[in-house]
């Protein structure tokens, strides 16, 4: 190589460095689980103390669901509540149920009114001066044929197995689902379901959810795919949680020598901010890598939480450490009670124009739009493309370039080689 060629590269290089001083400024101010290791200890330390448990009981994930918080009381010796935040809390639990996991509670910094967990977890008296009265905006009463499904699409429905989670998120789109007590689909519901997709052979993906799949024991979860896994055109299943997230002891050795006998299994979960990114959900999420587990993330663009594009950054290239591919960026949907968390489209959009090109692609998931009513997911992406001619596309590149492009017309493959 010339020493003008060398001098150009080192040129362009130093242009490249440039472009990203910002994001490494920036990802310094923001937290992020894996970082923040013994603060995170203490805290648990301090919950463990409060719910007078041990240590071998805080890794047992029934332990972490029978201790699961939803009490003032309990929550405001953990974390220090005024006199009206005691009461509003109350107040929203009279019409929205609310329970945070111990370990989940543990993320939360306690002197930050607006730290992203405790946005996702708490409830906040704007739930209930919320004007929208939509409580299912994705109109599944409408498209639910058989037991507890609901189908959407041609080849592929979702079963519903349940109510509970580990933490039930203020974002929440199934939170009319909740109620008072968690209830898990009845067999015979969830057999009619298994019973539509065997009598209807287009199906070739199942998708078992809920609530969380994961709060299902090992041995009901292994009926239903031992039934899923003999219908014949079923070609893989789905299982959708967020336990990784809120109560990472869920993925014991024994769930994971479960579930490796009836591949090809994908997980989808539900990272929002890097600060849930510990060393527990990192070992867990490695821990069904390891099992021959495709993993897939689901973040949803939250208000405060993460319509920032610095955040959404670190939160994508911290689950790429975890094994756990970026999937979707779903705009927030309008759910009654969770409003205040809704972004403009806007800030999605701003979000993956600066994903682009600045990250690998491995990094960018897809933005997800889901039409109301059950109309499904649309994608929505930045405008690369500005115009056409007859024979010419007109782009702009990711730093902005705006270029022409030669556009062949597609000829018969075999009148070219005949």
């Amino acid at each position: 190589m010339d020493n003008e060629k060398r001098q150009i590269s080192l040129q362009r290089a130093a242009e490249l460095k440039s472009r990203i001083d910002d994001y490494l400024e920036e990802r310094k101010k923001i937290p992020k689980g894996l970082e923040l290791a013994d603060t995170l200890e203490a805290r648990k330390k301090k919950i463990l103390q409060v719910l007078g448990g041990s240590e071998e009981e805080w890794q047992d994930y029934q332990w972490q669901l029978k201790n699961r918080i939803s009490d003032v009381d309990t929550l405001n010796k953990i974390i220090d509540l005024t006199e009206e935040e005691r009461e509003q809390i109350q107040e929203v639990a009279t019409k929205f149920r609310w329970a945070i996991s111990p370990y989940y509670l543990s993320l939360i910094n306690p002197q930050d009114k607006f730290d992203p967990i405790r946005l996702m977890a708490i409830p906040a008296y704007k739930e209930l001066e919320d004007n929208c009265n939509e409580f299912d905006p994705m109109g599944e009463e409408y498209t639910n044929p058989a037991g507890s499904i609901t189908r959407r699409y041609p080849d592929r429905l979702i079963i519903n197995v349940t109510n509970e989670c580990a933490m039930y998120c203020r974002h929440c789109q199934r939170r009319r689902n909740i109620g008072e007590e968690d209830i898990g689909t009845p067999r015979s519901v969830i057999q009619e379901s298994i019973e539509y997709i065997r009598a209807n052979e287009e199906i070739r993906d199942v998708l078992v959810t809920g609530g969380d799949a994961l709060c299902l024991t090992d041995e009901t979860l292994e009926w239903i795919l031992r039934q899923l896994k003999e219908i014949p055109h079923v070609e893989y299943i789905r299982l959708g949680s967020r336990t990784m997230v809120t109560m990472p002891q869920r993925v014991t050795d024994k769930f994971c020598e479960m579930i490796k006998k009836y591949h090809p299994i994908y997980i989808n979960t539900h990272f929002n901010h890097p600060i849930e990114i510990t060393h527990e959900s990192k070992a867990a999420c490695e821990k069904l890598a390891n099992a021959g587990v495709p993993l897939g993330n689901q973040a949803v663009l939250l208000n405060g939480v993460n319509n920032n594009k610095y955040i959404m950054r670190v939160l994508n290239h911290e689950l790429l450490k975890c094994r756990v591919r970026p999937y979707y960026i779903f705009h927030a949907k309008h759910v009654a009670g969770t409003t205040h968390f809704n972004t403009s489209v806007d800030d999605g959009l701003e979000i993956m124009e600066y994903l682009r090109g600045y990250t690998s692609g491995m990094a960018i998931p897809t933005f997800i739009l889901n039409a109301p009513k059950g109309l499904g997911k649309t994608p929505l992406f930045p405008n690369y493309m500005i115009s056409r001619g007859k024979d010419y596309v007109t782009i702009r590149t990711w730093e902005g370039e705006v270029i022409e492009y030669e556009n062949h017309q597609t000829q018969d493959i075999r009148e070219l080689l005949d």
